[in-house]
């Protein structure tokens, strides 16, 4: 049995969209304009009182950029107000102004998460597919620091940015950043399976970060990850959060997480793009824990390949959205994972 059999640890909502931004990855394969078809004001609280039957999860609003919706603080203040943790990763455009942040501030978010996907804006600026949108990240990460608003940077690891990772570590100290959330590429949306690294490149990246984690101040979080911890494991390394907002167990698609789409569908995952049903039919509560693919996806038994037969699948599992998108079947073994059970467990019983 999974630990989020019963209520998931995060909701990521995406309010929109809408987006000014032209990321070469981008899982939504965001629009410049709004959807008429979004949940509405009155839907989205709904969703949000929602979440206090689900034992009060933490809650994101991610797009597209949430900026884009007029009732963005509104949403998150009534959220605060249902006693929910709040965090918003905005997109950085103009519209990140002084004022948007102290607003932020004012109604309780409790942090402000921005995307840097490079040290320098040559590397960003390509990623972002935007031209200044490096240089107007900087300038609003100082200004969060002066209000003192807690700051998470997320990061996709690519091909293209694999060299720079220790150079964006220095500058996630320098930042003072309570989170650095690395994600790993998974070809859905505009991502291509040309813009992931190498299964041997993740292994090291996975080393470098449990290195890392034990010589800087700030706290590392992974996402499409699962195999890190396999990794910890083997190196003997309990995870141990920096008290942020961590949670207890792992994550994984389905399994502790639940996203919910601009028009209300519901995924195991923003990169596991299988609709579970939609919260204008059915309740959040209801699909995350009786769909059979969420319920499937918590049970590590129904895992097929390697990882079903993995000692460590109850840890970690193989990332579901990367299986399934270079496989279309979401409880296929992780193509990007260089762990082989089966030669492990040959080597046991020669010993």
């Amino acid at each position: 049995m999974s630990h989020f059999d019963r209520n998931p640890f995060i909701v990521i909502w995406e309010v929109t969209r809408a987006c000014a931004l032209r990321c070469l990855h981008c899982r939504a394969e965001a629009q410049y304009h709004r959807d008429p078809r979004e949940l509405t004001t009155e839907e989205g609280k709904s969703l949000i009182r929602s979440l206090r039957e689900m034992d009060s999860p933490i809650l994101v609003f991610t797009g597209g950029d949430p900026l884009m919706r007029e009732d963005l603080f509104d949403l998150a203040a009534y959220a605060k107000e249902q006693g929910l943790h709040v965090s918003l990763t905005p997109s950085a455009t103009p519209r990140v102004k002084p004022h948007v942040m102290r607003r932020a501030k004012e109604v309780g978010l409790n942090r402000w998460a921005f995307s840097l996907d490079g040290s320098t804006a040559e590397i960003h600026d390509w990623f972002r597919g935007t031209p200044g949108s490096y240089d107007r990240t900087i300038r609003a990460i100082e200004y969060l620091r002066e209000l003192e608003m807690p700051l998470q940077i997320n990061t996709t690891v690519s091909k293209y940015n694999l060299e720079d990772l220790p150079k964006l570590a220095e500058l996630m100290e320098s930042m003072g950043v309570v989170l650095w959330s690395v994600f790993f590429l998974v070809p859905t949306g505009r991502g291509r399976n040309g813009d992931m690294i190498s299964p041997e490149e993740h292994e090291q990246v996975f080393h470098w970060l449990a290195d890392l984690s034990d010589r800087v101040s700030f706290d590392i979080k992974t996402t499409a990850a699962p195999p890190y911890r396999r990794v910890l494991a083997q190196r003997g390394t309990v995870p141990q959060g920096k008290g942020h907002l961590r949670a207890p167990h792992g994550v994984n698609d389905g399994n502790g997480f639940a996203f919910v789409s601009h028009i209300g569908e519901v995924f195991p995952s923003g990169f596991l793009p299988v609709s579970c049903g939609n919260v204008r039919e059915q309740s959040l509560e209801e699909i995350y824990r009786e769909h059979p693919l969420f319920q499937s996806l918590r049970d590590p038994d129904q895992l097929k390949g390697k990882c079903g037969m993995c000692k460590y699948r109850f840890i970690c599992g193989g990332s579901r959205a990367r299986a399934y998108a270079l496989t279309r079947d979401p409880l296929a073994s992780d193509p990007t994972c260089t762990y082989q059970p089966a030669v492990e467990k040959a080597a046991e019983m020669e010993g």
